[in-house]
C-alpha cells in the first residue's frame, strides 16, 4: 500500500480509517492492461469533483496504478483511493488536498460460484459515488449472510431492486438485458456489459423492477471488476435458471481486450 507512490504511515490512514470520507475504484489487472480503463478514469475524476471540488491528476494516478501493478504478480486487483490524510472534520471544507492511495492484492483464482441473495431494504448515501464509507453496505452484506444468504440484494421503500453492497444486478428476460431503474452506482462492468449485449445483437433497457418481479425473471447477474459476471441462483430462496444468454455475456465480457495501464 503506497501514498502518492512511497509507503504510507498510519498516521497518513487515520482519517480515512475514522472518517471514511473519500472515494474509490477497483480495477483488475492483467498483463498491465485493464478492461473499461478510460471508465474508471472517468469515474475517479467525476468524484473528485464532487466530494473535493478540484481536479484529479490522472496521469499520476495511472503512473502510480502502473507501478503498483508491476510490482505484484499478475493478475492483480488495483486499488486506488483519493483522500485528503489531513482532513479536519470540523471544518472539512477548508483545505480540499485529495491524495492518491493505491493497495494491491492477488485476484481471484477461480470463479466464483452463482449467489444467493436475500432482499434488504437500504439506500446507500450518494448511491452515484463510489465513497470509501462501507459501514451500512457491510452492515446489509452481514445481516443477510446470518439470515442465511451469500449476499444482500439492495430494494427501495417503493419496492424497487436497484444494487447491492459492491455490485450491480442485471436480469434476463427472453432475448433481452434489463437493469433496474433505481438509483444506484453505474459500474465500470455494468457498462461494458451492455456494451458488449449490443454487440451480440441482445437489447438492453432500463425499467423499475419490485423484488417479486425480479423473482420471475429467466435469469440474473451480478457485474463488478473483480468477477466479472456472476450467475445469480436464488432470490429470497426463489430459484432462478441459467439461460445460455447468460453463458454468452461472461463470455463476450472476459474476451473483451484491456487497455494499457
Amino acid at each position: 500500500m503506497e501514498l502518492n507512490g512511497r509507503p504510507v504511515s498510519t498516521g497518513e490512514l487515520a482519517g480515512l480509517a475514522l472518517y471514511g470520507y473519500g472515494h474509490f475504484t477497483t480495477m483488475l489487472v492483467t498483463d498491465l492492461r485493464v478492461r473499461g480503463l478510460d471508465l474508471h478514469v472517468e469515474r475517479l475524476s467525476r468524484d473528485c469533483a464532487t466530494l473535493f471540488g478540484t481536479e484529479l491528476d490522472i496521469v499520476r494516478v495511472r503512473e502510480l496504478a502502473r507501478r503498483s501493478a508491476r510490482a505484484h504478480p499478475s493478475p492483480s486487483v488495483v486499488r486506488v483511493t483519493v483522500y485528503d490524510p489531513a482532513l479536519d472534520l470540523g471544518r472539512p471544507s477548508s483545505r480540499p488536498l485529495p491524495q492518491i492511495l493505491v493497495s494491491t492484492r492477488a485476484a481471484p483464482g477461480s470463479a466464483p460460484p452463482p449467489v444467493h441473495l436475500g432482499t434488504r431494504l437500504f439506500h446507500r448515501d450518494t448511491p452515484t459515488v463510489k465513497g470509501t464509507g462501507l459501514f451500512g453496505v457491510i452492515r446489509q452484506r452481514r445481516a443477510a449472510q446470518l439470515d442465511g444468504f451469500d449476499d444482500a440484494l439492495f430494494t427501495g421503500v417503493d419496492g424497487r431492486v436497484s444494487e447491492g453492497p459492491t455490485w450491480n444486478i442485471g436480469f434476463l428476460e427472453g432475448s433481452g438485458l434489463v437493469w433496474p431503474q433505481a438509483p444506484c452506482l453505474p459500474g465500470v462492468t455494468m457498462r461494458l456489459v451492455s456494451q458488449v449485449a449490443e454487440r451480440l445483437g441482445v437489447p438492453v433497457s432500463t425499467r423499475p423492477l419490485a423484488a417479486v418481479a425480479a423473482t420471475r425473471m429467466a435469469g440474473a447477474f451480478v457485474t463488478n471488476a473483480t468477477t466479472g459476471v456472476r450467475p445469480v441462483a436464488s432470490v429470497d430462496g426463489v430459484h432462478l435458471p441459467r439461460p445460455e444468454l447468460l453463458d454468452e455475456l461472461s463470455r463476450a465480457y472476459r474476451e473483451l481486450p484491456g487497455e494499457l495501464l
